[in-house]
């Protein structure tokens, strides 16, 4: 069984019917036992850092949370629930994360693209990064079978997470910069894109973490 955490914010019900379309059950939790009890345990996200911290602690996930990464379950992040993970971000504000992997959040800029050197104008960077992007595999996790570099995966986000331990990244975007788009350490890993939202390639994704022991 996988239990995916519900903290009242996400896209929570397609992430379960993808893992169901795959052939894994999974169900739609904030209760602390099933979360316990299930073999694998997924963090979606959608929204605002802070406050889907703020909910974690109103419904007394954070221990869970953690308690299920000590044990050595997978474990999923998916997009918000991947800069969760980290120690901090910076999204309207200083806020303090799960500091699961070490490193922080940061929100896209022009200043950033510039000092790459990339010659890109307003009308082709645009914040949010929203819709189908490629991902070149640095570091195969046990969740990329099948799936290569050159693939196309869906995103939505404005923010991208920098690991202070680079051997934890998985895979990379082009997007005005190279972004971090999944990472690996031990039994957790997370992905910014979207992988229920991204056809062929994240219903492979799912499945694989499904079946990762």
């Amino acid at each position: 069984m996988i239990a995916i955490i519900d903290y009242g914010m996400g896209n929570l019900r397609s992430v379960q019917n993808a893992f169901e379309t795959v052939g894994h059950r999974a169900v739609v939790t904030r209760d602390a036992r099933a979360i316990s009890d299930a073999s694998h345990v997924v963090l979606p996200g959608v929204g605002a850092f802070g406050d889907c911290m703020g909910n974690l602690s109103r419904y007394d996930l954070l221990d869970p949370i953690h308690k299920t990464v000590q044990s050595g379950k997978p474990f999923l992040g998916i997009c918000l629930g991947l800069q969760l993970l980290f120690t901090e971000s910076e999204e309207f504000g200083t806020h303090r994360g799960l500091n699961i992997i070490p490193g922080r959040v940061r929100r896209f800029s022009y200043e950033d693209v510039q000092g790459e050197g990339t010659q890109r104008s307003g009308t082709d960077f645009k914040i949010p990064h929203m819709g189908w992007n490629e991902i070149e595999i640095v570091r195969p996790t046990p969740v990329f079978g099948g799936i290569k570099t050159g693939d196309h995966c869906y995103f939505v986000h404005s923010y991208f997470v920098e690991p202070e331990d680079g051997r934890f990244i998985s895979s990379v975007t082009e997007y005005g910069i190279r972004f971090v788009s999944s990472v690996w350490k031990d039994n957790v890993v997370a992905c910014q894109f979207h992988p229920e939202k991204s056809q062929s390639i994240g219903l492979q994704f799912l499945k694989n973490f499904g079946a990762w022991r």
